[in-house]
């Protein structure tokens, strides 16, 4: 049986051929029909994320540890000091963490954290999402969807089986619409969005869920950390905390470690523990992990002067990029989106920065709409004055040969009435 050809697969070409079972012909088809011509054509036979390697002088703008906690000697500390310590500690999933454990003090401390009563711990964001909401919606609960929300979001609404309803991004006079038209249910939002960097207009957002009588769910893994007093999030910032039903959030973003987590109502605590699937059937974090969360989280709550450095950075390159024609007016956080649109032109981007030593993240379908790809810079409080006046040097001197100003996103703006270039 002919195997599919393995730079399509997987991307590497020229290595030995696989000596087991060949797929499947539906599933050569399935490759060939939706992947080929994308993977061979529009990437070059390069997967769509991999560019150039970052040399030591490279400015990295890729990674989303906004206040710069990675290697902090207290998180390393208690890192270490987990792993000689916690021999007992037995593999298992995570409901069966006993109350007092390790585990379970660290979620009470995230909860009080946000102002909740108490709080969930995941392996990620994702399957913090994909738990809550497969549990509390179902095929009777209408749920309101921001358009530009993560796809785990979505992917909890469809676990839960669930009629979905997506508003207009930002636009809660939109979402009153569709609750008017739909009945109450659940209203799904992120505070800040993770593609464009758009701030949620939460205060308006609570009021119209509240007015139809609906529980909200907000995502808060791109402000936990970043925004807020001590960094409790956008939730805290705006006084809404104890209007908002249920908080979730990754601990991969300003927190830069690997799990997630979801607040909720005490009365709800048992009930989900045996009806969400992703919390019953993986393992929980392990010690060292949670003793590393937890230092970083006494470490976030001192950062005010991170999170001023992350705010200046955020608002010079804003500002300086807007001058130079990049049309990314539609956000404001430490998230920029540079939309080229169009995969080809994308990465075309991502060449000519990566060639001046500035390194972004490739967003594509599915993490975008097919031709609206972008390459994402994130922002993080440790750039120094000489790297952010690097990013603006090599955005100025590319600036003529991607001319952003005719960009689809640019030339949307225009016809809508908001001058271009």
């Amino acid at each position: 049986m002919e195997v599919v050809e393995k730079d399509v697969t997987n991307g590497t070409a020229g290595s030995p051929q696989a000596t087991g079972p060949g797929l499947s012909q539906h599933l050569r088809s399935r490759i060939a029909r939706e992947f080929r011509d994308r993977y061979e054509k529009e990437w070059g036979k390069r997967f769509v994320t991999h560019g150039s390697p970052p040399g030591p002088d490279a400015v990295r703008l890729d990674g989303n540890d906004y206040l710069g906690v990675t290697g902090h000697a207290d998180i390393v500390n208690a890192q270490i000091a987990a792993l000689r310590n916690q021999k007992d500690f037995v593999v298992q999933s995570g409901v069966f963490q006993l109350d007092g454990s390790s585990h379970h003090r660290f979620e009470q401390a995230l909860a009080a954290f946000v102002g909740h009563e108490t709080a969930l711990l995941c392996q990620s964001g994702y399957t913090a999402n994909l738990g809550l909401i497969q549990v509390i919606a179902d095929p009777e609960t209408p749920v309101y969807v921001d358009s530009l929300a993560h796809m785990s979001l979505w992917e909890g609404v469809r676990a839960a089986g669930a009629p979905a309803t997506p508003f207009r991004h930002n636009d809660p006079e939109h979402l009153s619409r569709m609750i008017a038209r739909g009945g109450p249910g659940l209203v799904i939002v992120d505070s800040v969005y993770s593609t464009t960097g758009a701030l949620c207009p939460l205060a308006r957002m609570v009021e119209v869920a509240e007015q139809h009588g609906c529980m909200i769910l907000v995502d808060e893994s791109h402000s936990l950390g970043t925004h807020g007093p001590q960094g409790r999030g956008l939730c805290a910032e705006l006084g809404l905390s104890h209007r908002v039903h249920f908080i979730t959030a990754s601990l991969a973003k300003a927190f830069a470690g690997r799990a997630g987590f979801f607040t909720m109502p005490e009365e709800l605590r048992h009930y989900l523990m045996c009806h969400s699937y992703p919390s019953i059937f993986s393992s929980c974090l392990l010690p060292q992990e949670i003793a590393g969360l937890h230092a970083t989280l006494q470490i976030i709550e001192g950062a005010d002067d991170a999170r001023a450095a992350l705010r200046r950075n955020t608002q010079r390159l804003r500002a300086r990029l807007v001058q130079l024609g990049y049309p990314i007016q539609h956000g404001s956080e430490q998230i920029i989106s540079l939309e080229a649109g169009p995969e080809v032109e994308t990465l075309a981007l991502r060449d000519e920065i990566e060639k001046r030593n500035v390194f972004g993240a490739v967003f594509c379908a599915p993490a975008t709409a097919r031709n609206r790809a972008m390459v994402r810079l994130t922002l993080n409080a440790g750039l120094t004055d000489a790297e952010l006046s690097h990013v603006e040097a090599v955005c100025e001197e590319i600036a003529p040969i991607v001319k952003p100003w005719e960009w689809q996103i640019a030339r949307r703006r225009v016809a809508g009435g908001t001058p271009g270039r």
